[in-house]
């Protein structure tokens, strides 16, 4: 059964892991390196209740992703919780965020990017291991249809992933030290490091400036 410790608002709504900001990813070894999509945190609950899809803010907008929704519903478990970021991406694969921003709705193109999974069937995992939960993750993605997509990890060394990911165009990386729990709020236990050219850094950085004036 879903146990006690867990801390969720009454709606269902759990506040997701948020990276910390650093200029470029660890150099020591013991961490393991993720894509950055540049998209909307989105956290997806199936229980009795059927389904929700939370923002990082805790608002409902499981209407505007019914095509996420459907198949959420439709994974081989009893229930689950699963930190993600929706995106729509171009023919390349790249994430365009005004596509996701100024889109119609529902947006039935939308997908999402599964980065970790909190409770499985009743089951707690924010205290097992990154790796176990990474690994029990992508078991339950196997079959999880092309709304859901599993981001895997790369091994190689952090300032390597996070050049060719500059170079491919995405958002940056998201460092995550290996053997690490899951912990709500900001944590160090995972780093981004964001690409200076991506679309997504100039875009916060006139939200900066507009809110200054």
């Amino acid at each position: 059964m879903w146990l006690r410790s867990v801390r969720a608002r009454p709606n269902g709504f759990l506040e997701p892991c948020l990276p910390s900001p650093a200029p470029k990813p660890p150099a020591n070894t013991g961490w393991i390196h993720e894509i950055k999509h540049d998209g909307f945190r989105l956290i997806a609950r199936r229980d009795a209740a059927g389904v929700r899809l939370f923002t990082r803010r805790g608002f409902d907008w499981t209407d505007r992703y019914p095509s996420i929704a459907a198949a959420i519903a439709a994974l081989s478990c009893r229930s689950c919780l699963i930190d993600g970021e929706v995106v729509i991406c171009d023919h390349d694969g790249i994430p365009v965020f005004d596509r996701l921003r100024y889109g119609r709705r529902p947006q039935t193109e939308a997908v999402l990017f599964a980065l970790d999974l909190l409770e499985l069937s009743g089951e707690d995992l924010r205290r097992s291991s990154l790796e176990e939960r990474k690994h029990a993750l992508a078991k339950l993605l196997r079959n999880g249809g092309w709304a859901l997509h599993f981001n895997d990890h790369i091994d190689e060394a952090g300032d390597i992933v996070f050049r060719h990911a500059c170079k491919l165009g995405f958002e940056g990386i998201v460092s995550k030290r290996v053997g690490s729990p899951y912990v709500s709020g900001r944590s160090r236990h995972w780093i981004k490091s964001k690409n200076p050219a991506a679309p997504a850094v100039k875009r916060e950085a006139e939200e900066d400036w507009g809110r200054s004036l």
